[in-house]
């Protein structure tokens, strides 16, 4: 075991099996969360920054820890259905339907909340976002902790959401009760956000789970506009990434956009130019275009393939981690291709998109 000594508190660290997590350590990081501090752990998607979602005290210690804004709600992590029927006011024949499909993984529902929900996790809201980790570290801590954790990524507000323990430690030194390290996690971007709480179940945030998935066993699905959600001029987020920009790295991300050929010589073109201005110049690619990054003695200063066009999962799992290598290695600009929308390709493209503050340079 090591501890951690940071500016603010001392942070506990526990590196655990993710197959099979001790059960000391389980026990341990547990009891953190019954005593009211904050521990990040790893679920199948990204680490989450835990603490009891029924103590208000708790659950402000990750506002404080991330610089997250008030008005941005929590997903609240459950280990069982008992657990679950304690935190919603009903639980929809459809909404049931997905959870006997879906549950544990990365399927977020937002229901209506019981009382028992204290509105800081809610920012307000009578509706409370809930979901049942595929990882069994999350699944054991939930148990021994014998609550529901509520749980954002575990990351300062607005940088990319950690896929690492080491990702954790780079944001939370010192901010936070406790990390469990389980590893690398395996879909490597946030969880699909379903809205139960109107006619039309709406994706309020793509992710792990489709929008295809969820068609074959809905009869209609719809994807929210992000700004549906108006009072005056005040948008109220009802999904954790829906107002604010998220998932940013230091450096200026700009997606290109156009046909892979066009898209490849144009990138080496602007990795030429802004290098003759002094800048550090990143290219994420895929696998399928590599290798025109290294003709002609053209050479970008970081050079990461994200996976393939074909296998979009491959590129979710591997997105954050290459925005934080980005980060580490000081680049000034980060270019990035244009990926297919198709699947989890969605999410993919949501997530640059954000992390990019909108800019795309269309071919």
């Amino acid at each position: 075991m090591i501890i951690i000594a940071g500016e603010k508190m001392r942070t506990r660290y526990w590196r655990v099996n993710p197959f099979h997590p001790e059960k000391n350590k389980i026990i341990e990081a547990a009891s953190f969360i019954r005593g009211g501090k904050t521990v990040a752990f790893p679920t199948e998607t990204v680490y989450g920054l835990g603490a009891d979602a029924f103590n208000p005290e708790a659950v402000q210690k990750i506002f404080i820890a991330k610089g997250r804004p008030a008005d941005n709600p929590l997903i609240v992590h459950v280990a069982h259905l008992s657990q679950l029927k304690k935190l919603v006011q009903e639980i929809p024949p459809e909404a049931a339907l997905l959870i006997r499909q879906f549950w544990p993984g990365p399927l977020t529902l937002v229901l209506p909340k019981s009382r028992e929900v204290p509105y800081g996790v809610t920012a307000g809201l009578d509706t409370v976002a809930v979901r049942m980790p595929r990882h069994k570290v999350a699944l054991e801590l939930i148990r021994w902790a014998g609550c529901p954790i509520a749980a954002p990524s575990a990351n300062v507000s607005g940088k990319p959401s950690p896929t690492s323990a080491k990702h954790v430690l780079k944001d939370m030194y010192g901010a936070i009760g406790g990390i469990l390290d389980g590893g690398s996690t395996s879909v490597g971007i946030e969880s699909t956000v379903l809205d139960f709480s109107s006619d039309v179940p709406t994706i309020l945030r793509p992710g792990g789970v489709t929008k295809e998935q969820l068609e074959k066993l809905l009869k209609k699905v719809r994807l929210s506009p992000e700004r549906e959600n108006m009072n005056g001029n005040e948008f109220i987020p009802r999904s954790p990434g829906m107002k604010y920009r998220h998932y940013s790295p230091r450096g200026e991300l700009y997606i290109i956009r156009g046909s892979i050929k066009k898209a490849v010589g144009k990138i080496r073109e602007l990795v030429l130019n802004w290098q003759k201005e002094g800048k550090k110049v990143a290219v994420l690619c895929s696998r399928e275009t590599h290798q025109y990054y290294q003709r002609n003695n053209f050479k970008a200063d970081l050079l990461i393939i994200l996976g393939s066009r074909e296998d979009p999962k491959t590129v979710a799992r591997k997105l954050y981690d290459a925005l934080h290598w980005c980060d580490d290695k000081d680049m000034d600009i980060i270019l990035v291709e244009e990926f297919p929308f198709e699947g989890i390709g969605y999410a993919v493209m949501n997530r640059i998109k954000k992390a990019s503050g909108d800019r795309i340079i269309e071919l």
